[in-house]
């Protein structure tokens, strides 16, 4: 059975809806989900909270659901750095964490961070070569250091739907973790990975009865990654809790094991309770 996972509400939502962090991720354990998710931005033109106090704070709150990285950017930052993030992560959720790993991120955050853009796959490729071994607490050479505490690795699921993600995931990962992609690209990729991994598919939606949801929802993820409509208009997962349940299990029979829903539009806490509800329909 496919699992499902939410994105945790931006800092908009929650001071719109009175919603802290803590309490959303209590919500969203509380309804059955499977997973809590925060993104990882530096600066991308709004108010965003550094994903590892926001994922510390969704830990410490919760005691079941898996708490996840949307994705965790390692080479942006010093590799021992990164190491001592995702080992305190993994730490204070006492085993949950989920890191999804990717090279992406604006140009413009790379430069605020003092990271040349140009860099970032080369030093990807050395942090998930590297990360395992520091996060066992062996001293790496390379790093010049040995990190405690030593904590076991989470599993690594490789972001992105390119051909070098899928690469990166069947060579350093646990799993693949594409986004805003549809069944069919899944089974496509799933034929390519051979039933080694575990894929889980970041989507977007809005359930309930808003019949406008869909086309709102696609302009926006046309306008934002340059994609034609037509193929952004397949991709929001709307409507009641039974028709977003026949959209889920389309992915579910294309290969994917988990679903990480970013929500729109408002009622953060209904909208995870009517996914709940969904799943339950599958």
């Amino acid at each position: 059975m496919v699992d499902i996972g939410v994105v945790l509400p931006s800092l908009a939502v929650q001071q719109d809806e009175k919603l802290d962090l803590a309490a959303a991720a209590r919500h969203a354990e509380d309804v059955g989900l499977a997973s809590v998710w925060h993104g990882d931005h530096l600066a991308i033109g709004r108010p965003v909270l550094d994903l590892a106090i926001g994922l510390t704070v969704a830990a410490t709150a919760t005691k079941r659901v898996k708490i996840g990285a949307s994705v965790f950017v390692p080479a942006i930052r010093p590799l021992a750095w990164a190491a001592k993030q995702v080992a305190s992560l993994q730490y204070v959720s006492q085993g949950r964490l989920v890191l999804g790993l990717g090279s992406g991120g604006g140009a413009k955050q790379w430069e605020a961070a003092g990271v040349p853009f140009s860099q970032r796959g080369r030093r990807t490729d050395t942090a998930l070569r590297l990360l395992p071994r520091l996060l066992a607490g062996e001293h790496v050479d390379e790093v010049g250091v040995a990190l405690a505490p030593a904590v076991s690795r989470p599993p690594f699921w490789i972001g992105n739907a390119s051909a070098i993600a899928i690469e990166r995931a069947v060579r350093y990962g646990d799993g693949w973790f594409p986004s805003l992609i549809t069944p069919e690209d899944v089974a496509k990729g799933a034929a390519k990975i051979g039933g080694r991994l575990t894929i889980a598919v970041g989507t977007t939606g809005r359930l309930g009865p808003d019949e406008d949801a869909k086309a709102e929802i696609a302009m926006g993820i046309a306008e934002a990654y340059g994609m034609p409509v037509e193929r952004a208009a397949r991709i929001p997962i709307t409507g009641t809790p039974r028709e977003a349940a026949e959209r889920i299990a389309a992915f579910q029979a294309a290969g994917a094991d988990h679903l990480v829903f970013g929500l729109s539009g408002t009622d953060w806490r209904k909208q995870c309770e009517l996914l709940a509800e969904a799943r339950s329909l599958i």
